[in-house]
């Protein structure tokens, strides 16, 4: 007997939407929060950077826990090609450095130019939290679009 599994067999493996960044401190640390709180099921966030730092900027962390988001287990990593080929969409959080910039090193990436919140004062950084909250928020609606767009 034959058994014939069509395409309504989900593929089980979740799609990364990847933040990338120079030193994967602040922006894509709290990109990567946010995102994890707001994808849609299937998705899961990752980020890196290209030059990355030892630890997660702590006025990042200090500003996410103010929005109920804990990103203290979350730690700044090395770009990798796996995470560029196995990406799903790839999103550049803005460049301070221009020689390290992942626009550099990765084609098809959204750059969303946010401003790089090290060294500033807390006000701002709460600033910049909040714009990443609202560009999160659009692209997981985007994504949950096209998601349902590809099941009809």
């Amino acid at each position: 007997m034959k058994f014939s599994f069509g395409s309504r067999l989900k593929n089980k493996t979740k799609k990364s939407v990847l933040f990338v960044c120079v030193e994967n401190a602040g922006r894509s640390q709290m990109a990567e929060g946010f995102f994890r709180k707001y994808a849609p099921e299937g998705y899961e966030p990752l980020s890196a950077g290209t030059k990355p730092t030892s630890q997660v900027n702590p006025f990042a962390i200090q500003v996410m826990d103010e929005a109920g988001i804990d990103i203290t287990k979350q730690g700044p990593k090395d770009l990798s090609e796996d995470m560029i080929r196995n990406s799903y969409k790839i999103i550049n959080m803005g460049c301070m450095d221009k020689n390290f910039c992942p626009t550099l090193f990765i084609p098809r990436v959204i750059d969303w130019e946010i401003e790089d919140p090290k060294d500033k004062p807390i006000e701002r950084v709460r600033e910049i939290r909040d714009e990443i909250e609202r560009r999160i928020k659009e692209l997981a609606t985007d994504v949950s679009v096209a998601e349902e767009n590809n099941n009809r």
